[in-house]
């Protein structure tokens, strides 16, 4: 169903579009709060921010995606938990943009590759053994990135959302948003060259 329809149904009630809409987004909205509050908390600003959702949809306007729009009352319910706890809000760590922990021996000044990974032989039964080692790796590196790291990588890379969907979210600079993306994906190929070079 598109999204119009989908926005009528749930203003509706119909229990079928709510479960299909928490299925869709409640991993990117567990990253979200994960990144600002920490583990800990995120749980119940998800619950809180799925009341918000509920009763705001009827004033949605369609301004953005469905999906960014959810995030960013995700986002703003949990700046207003960290208030209530009286918590700093430390989302940024970009202030170092010049030393983004980039490997100069590994890319040129127009940021093509100068040292590309190593091609992985896909015809091997060694390769299988090392497909699931490898996402292993990955899914243990990713889940011990710092939570902001790992926000935007989840929600750039795996929900495809625009930088300017993730800033306004987190409500960080597109310069910072690049550098945590930067780092967090400099870490996972770290990992993988690791385990490459077993």
């Amino acid at each position: 169903m598109d999204e119009q329809e989908l926005i009528t149904k749930l203003i509706a009630g119909d229990e079928t579009a709510f479960r299909e809409t928490v299925r869709a987004f409640h991993s990117s909205m567990t990253y979200v709060a994960r990144a600002i509050v920490g583990p800990g908390s995120a749980a119940d600003v998800v619950q809180d921010a799925w009341i918000s959702v509920i009763k705001s949809l009827p004033q949605f306007e369609s301004r953005s995606s469905l999906k960014t729009w959810v995030l960013s009352i995700v986002s703003n319910t949990a700046k207003s938990y960290l208030r209530k706890q009286g918590r700093m809000i430390a989302m940024g760590d970009a202030q170092d943009i010049e030393n983004v922990g980039l490997n100069h021996d590994r890319f040129l000044n127009d940021g093509h590759w100068a040292n590309p990974p190593r091609a992985w032989d896909m015809n091997t039964p060694e390769h299988l053994l090392g497909s699931e080692q490898l996402r292993e790796q990955i899914f243990k590196t990713i889940s011990e990135l710092p939570e902001n790291q790992r926000a935007v990588l989840m929600l750039y890379d795996l929900e495809q959302l625009s930088f300017d969907e993730i800033c306004n979210i987190l409500e960080i600079t597109d310069s910072n948003c690049r550098v945590l993306l930067h780092r967090a994906r400099t870490r996972v190929w770290q990992a993988i060259e690791h385990l490459q070079a077993r």
